[in-house]
């Protein structure tokens, strides 16, 4: 169920030049309502005169034990600039959870997650998942450098983690498409999610090792609720809003695969 709720900023961490961890609580304590990997939330830019659209950032993490909802902020524009300076006390208002979400697999077997900056963000809350189901994920995380890569000792705490950066400064040189693990191993299920060039090498990996695969799109996104068309996908079925339809699809619903 979709809510429209105060949250406080507990805490407002910067993990590197460009991205904060933002961790936020409901203002009056209320339980969070069920959310799933995959899902968003769409943040409220307040005392700005030149912002009027909310931003759709990813959730990053639920941490149930303290009611807590984590964002992991990428500083590209304004509205996130302002978001990324939010004071531990300040209110910030979400709108959500919105879109729908990663499919949970119900039985054993090689799963690998695949982000690329800052789109290991909604992969923690899915390894997570995946981990409390008995299954111990696969992590593979790219960056420009190892500045880059986020949340390293978080996700290692869920799964196994191999890194690529593109100087070679963490895990082996190059990018996540070019990884060793790729070539070693076969994985019974793929999610992804960074750069849309990115997603379309691993989902046409997906395809020639015939590995099931889902990617969450980070189509830019205006309202949230498919009313301004902005964030459009062609996909089999026609045109479809990535925050209404997706922002996670299955790759055999994309027009990506030759």
């Amino acid at each position: 169920m979709m809510k429209v709720l105060d949250f406080i900023v507990r805490s407002n961490e910067s993990l590197n030049y460009q991205n904060n961890l933002i961790k936020v609580a409901p203002i009056d304590n209320e339980p969070l309502p069920e959310m799933l990997p995959g899902q968003f939330v769409q943040v409220l830019v307040d005392n700005s005169n030149a912002i009027f659209l909310r931003r759709p950032i990813s959730i990053n993490f639920v941490a149930r034990e303290r009611n807590e909802i984590w964002l992991l902020v990428q500083r590209v524009g304004e509205g996130t600039r302002k978001i990324c300076e939010s004071a531990v006390g300040q209110k910030l208002n979400l709108v959500f959870p919105l879109g729908n979400s990663f499919t949970i697999p119900q039985r054993a077997g090689s799963y690998l997650l695949v982000g690329g900056g800052v789109g290991t963000a909604p992969l923690l809350f899915l390894g997570k998942k995946l981990s409390e189901k008995g299954f111990i994920p696969q992590f593979l995380l790219g960056g420009r450098t190892g500045r880059d890569i986020l949340q390293l000792s978080e996700f290692e705490a869920l799964g196994s983690v191999s890194c690529t950066t593109e100087d070679g400064s963490l895990g082996e040189k190059g990018y996540v498409t070019d990884h060793s693990i790729l070539r070693e191993n076969r994985f019974d299920f793929i999610y992804t999610c960074g750069p849309k060039p990115m997603m379309v090498e691993v989902a046409r990996y997906a395809n020639a090792t015939g590995s099931g695969c889902e990617v969450s799109l980070e189509n830019l996104m205006a309202c949230g609720f498919g009313a301004c068309l902005c964030c459009v996908e062609k996909t089999t079925r026609g045109n479809r809003c990535a925050c209404t339809d997706g922002p996670v699809f299955n790759i055999n619903e994309l027009t990506w695969i030759d």
